[in-house]
């Protein structure tokens, strides 16, 4: 008889075992099976969130089931448990332990900004202002405690920035961003001017930058940059004024309602190459590698003049007499769609993601 209570006993203990396991078996399941979303959602792990806090976070937003099941599985793997800090894009398809495995590998959401090449530092800041996804920490700083925070104090924030397409997650700032593109500034014109030309008209690489910038707002033509390039650079070299009108705008500021009138170029500022010997004092835009590329490898020629055609590119002329010819057939003429210059590429949403 005591035979018999034993083994049943036994036999209970088993079966509530094997139904234990079952249980837990069939719980820790549900992790792997895909999540109901119509749509990508974003997850933020706040810094210092413990894994316990994050399985929970995942039941209150729908994420997972019980999240007791994900405490079991960190229990059982507790490699998984590592979390990081950050916000994440769950997408259709994606299962619990999908979710886990990303914030285990850190990979966080990525978000995008583009700079302009030609775009001033106040359009760069403007850029950066009206990017919802990034912490602003400059918005209230002048220019002057940006270039501190660079390590340029007293130095002009003009044309310091790259132009580019640049990535960014959520725990980054607009501060980042600007080191990020003044360092890569520094890094490409340090590389561009060791490999620059022979005898061009530079004393220092900012001067190289200073060209540029200019030859940037000239022409958004690709295969016209060097040429152009050749042209100031010989006109310097010439003891010529570069007389250029790019130059004329920037120093206008706030002035430029869109045309630059016969007494705009007659007034005397810092930046009107009309009036001024040489180059301007600093950059007028944000220059791409192109451009930077161009003014240390200027093309050869003898051309020292060129206008617009008014479809963005220019036709260029070797004597006063022929530039003004040219005046005559592309200026005095002008077509109803004219331009100087390739029309304007639309800059992406701040806030675009990638």
């Amino acid at each position: 008889m005591f035979k018999k209570l034993l083994i049943s006993l036994f036999c209970l203990v088993v079966l509530s075992v094997a139904g234990s396991s079952l249980w837990v078996w069939q719980g820790l399941q549900t992790l792997e099976q895909p999540v109901v979303l119509d749509e990508p959602v974003l997850f933020s792990v706040p810094s210092g969130h413990g894994y316990g806090q994050v399985a929970g976070k995942l039941e209150e937003e729908g994420l997972a089931g019980d999240s007791l099941w994900l405490k079991i599985h960190g229990r059982l793997f507790p490699e998984q448990t590592r979390l990081k800090a950050g916000e994440y894009e769950f997408t259709p398809g994606m299962s619990t332990l999908d979710m886990i495995s990303m914030m285990v590998a850190g990979a966080t959401k990525h978000w995008q900004i583009q700079f302009i090449e030609g775009w001033t530092f106040a359009d760069m800041r403007r850029a950066l202002e009206a990017s919802e996804r990034l912490d602003k920490v400059t918005m209230e700083w002048t220019d002057e405690q940006i270039m501190e925070a660079m390590g340029a104090e007293g130095e002009h924030p003009e044309g310091r920035f790259f132009p580019d397409t640049y990535l960014f997650t959520s725990n980054e700032s607009d501060l980042d961003l600007l080191r990020r593109a003044f360092n890569r500034m520094e890094e490409v014109l340090a590389t561009e001017w060791a490999t620059r030309a022979e005898d061009l008209p530079y004393d220092s690489p900012y001067e190289a930058l200073i060209m540029a910038s200019i030859v940037e707002r000239e022409t958004g033509a690709a295969h016209e940059r060097e040429e152009v390039a050749g042209v100031f650079v010989r006109r310097l070299q010439k003891g010529m004024r570069l007389q250029t009108d790019p130059t004329v705008i920037y120093g206008m500021g706030d002035k430029y309602q869109g045309r630059i009138t016969r007494r705009d170029l007659q007034t005397r500022t810092d930046y009107n190459t009309y009036r001024i010997d040489g180059l301007p004092p600093t950059p007028i835009a944000l220059p791409g590698q192109e451009a930077i590329h161009a003014a240390l490898h200027p093309a050869d020629g003898d051309a020292l003049y060129f206008v617009a055609r008014g479809d963005g590119t220019h036709k260029f002329s070797r004597t006063l007499q022929e530039h003004q010819k040219a005046v005559r057939e592309f200026q005095l003429n002008r077509r109803a769609d004219y331009r100087s210059s390739p029309a304007p590429v639309q800059a992406p949403d701040p806030g675009e993601s990638e």
